[in-house]
């Protein structure tokens, strides 16, 4: 019985280098790329900003409005996010926005907003953020003019930081 067991392990040993030498294999070339990646959302409306009222012998107090965000993804360096608007502010008063920063960046504050494009957050390199805070106040000057409800689109835009 033992030579058996001794002959049936010779005979496996003798198979398993001739099953092998007649395997085959097959190959394939991947070819990839990552291209940039720079996107930018925003969520949420801003409630309607009414300056209404000042303490005599003051400017009128600004009005704000927060509860709005972004998200930002970008695989790249040193990219920033910049805002305009889309017409100018009446004579006498001020869009300003403020943008936290994704970690690693930095908010330049409050921005006061006008048709050229203004740095609103800067340093921002390969990151993926979400609910980030967009904060907005309307500055009325004591020389700005009374006026109904109006608007203004602003635009935020991601490029390239300097």
């Amino acid at each position: 019985m033992l030579l058996r067991v001794v002959v049936v392990g010779a005979a496996a040993a003798i198979v398993a280098p001739i099953v092998s030498a007649n395997a085959q294999t097959a190959s394939q070339i991947v070819r990839f790329q990552v291209n940039a990646v720079n996107q930018l959302a925003v969520t949420g409306n801003p409630s309607p900003l009414v300056v209404n009222a000042a303490a005599a012998g003051s400017a009128p107090a600004a009005a704000t409005s927060a509860g709005t965000s972004y998200a930002i993804t970008t695989n790249q360096a040193n990219q920033k996010i910049t805002a305009s608007i889309d017409q100018a502010m009446p004579a006498g008063v001020s869009l300003e926005i403020n943008l936290g920063a994704p970690a690693g960046a930095s908010s330049a504050g409050d921005v006061s907003l006008n048709m050229a494009d203004a740095d609103v957050v800067t340093g921002i390199s390969n990151t993926a953020a979400t609910s980030l805070p967009i904060t907005y106040r309307l500055v009325a000057a004591p020389s700005a003019q009374v006026a109904g409800p109006a608007s203004r689109t602003v635009t935020f835009t991601i490029v390239a930081g300097s």
